[in-house]
């Protein structure tokens, strides 16, 4: 399945002739920037992902026996705004969404399951406590009252938070993280009660008639440069660490895509296009002598390729690309 293809109109001064232009590929994306659509190009690519968001709001709405909805995926494929845009078309149909964060049902580190490297592995399901959560999820359900758990990291405790919690009839659970879709997480949850959703990254758009464009490259770039904003990493530590992302994937998250209700494309179409200018001044702090250069050579090429989109404010913030480049209006 490839992303919502869109079709802009460019009028011709000279002959007021318009034409009706379809961004198949990277030439048809840079033809219509290049003609001064970059606004047209924002917008629609913004709409086409609210009618996708709107569509499973509307799937959710339709099963009255949902209560709690677990929202899953790989790095940066945009989980966890697509989670809070979700939650406002909730909210607008008179649902209340409730975001419980999974981070705050980790173990005490001491129970941390180690990797092959002796290192703790908080990518294991079993760094969370199912028993605890699954036993609030079913006391939530049956109208009890809990209170919420809160990790400290620093500590590596799981503490009580303090905050009290009962559901009402219009309240509907929110979880996201990269187990969500894991059905040991909730194994104890009657099915009908759960809604999963795969947030992924196809394609955005096409080289040429024949190459789709690195949906992998495509998270990557994203997360360098989330990585770099928001936690002070270079994009040398990010390249380097990606191999050991991609093997917690392979292991955690892309065997469990199948259980899914729905699937959500959290591509835009133009945002190579917005993050070129961004990345490449990151990437360009990967030297030739340092192992992570071919990787960093092969991105920046393929930003290359892209006619940049100059101006940022065009990106709204309410967009999904907005959780990497930053200026989001939602807090994370």
């Amino acid at each position: 399945m490839e992303p919502d293809k869109i079709i802009l109109q460019i009028q011709d001064k000279k002959t007021q002739e318009i034409e009706f232009v379809q961004l198949h590929n990277i030439k048809d994306l840079n033809h219509a920037i290049r003609e001064g659509l970059m606004k047209d190009i924002v917008n629609m690519s913004e709409i086409l992902m609210d009618k996708r968001i709107d569509a499973i709001a509307n799937e959710i709405i339709e099963r009255p026996n949902v209560k709690v909805i677990l929202v899953a995926g790989p790095s940066s494929s945009g989980k966890t705004t697509f989670a809070k845009r979700l939650s406002l078309h909730l909210m607008a149909n008179g649902l209340k969404p409730y975001p419980i964060s999974l981070d705050d049902y980790f173990v005490d580190r001491i129970r941390t399951p180690r990797d092959e490297s002796g290192d703790y592995d908080y990518e294991s399901i079993y760094a969370v406590d199912l028993e605890l959560l699954q036993n609030h999820i079913n006391k939530l359900l049956h109208g009890e009252e809990i209170e919420l758990p809160r990790y400290d990291f620093p500590t590596g405790t799981s503490q009580l938070s303090g905050r009290k919690l009962r559901m009402d009839d219009d309240m509907i659970l929110l979880f996201e993280g990269i187990h969500a879709l894991n059905l040991e997480l909730t194994a104890q949850i009657p099915e009908e009660n759960k809604f999963r959703i795969y947030a992924s990254v196809l394609a955005p758009i096409r080289v040429d008639e024949e190459k789709l464009l690195s949906r992998t490259d495509s998270r990557l770039i994203r997360r360098i440069l989330r990585d770099y904003r928001y936690r002070g990493a270079s994009a040398q530590a990010t390249i380097s660490r990606w191999p050991s992302v991609r093997r917690g994937e392979d292991k955690w998250v892309f065997p469990f895509q199948k259980y899914a209700n729905v699937e959500f494309n959290s591509v835009q179409i133009y945002e190579m296009a917005v993050l070129r200018n961004k990345v490449l001044p990151i990437l360009s702090e990967i030297t030739l002598d340092m192992p992570e250069y071919e990787v960093s050579d092969r991105l920046r090429r393929l930003l290359l390729m892209f006619t940049p989109i100059e101006d940022m404010t065009l990106t709204p913030p309410t967009s999904l690309l907005r959780e990497f480049m930053g200026g989001s209006s939602f807090k994370y």
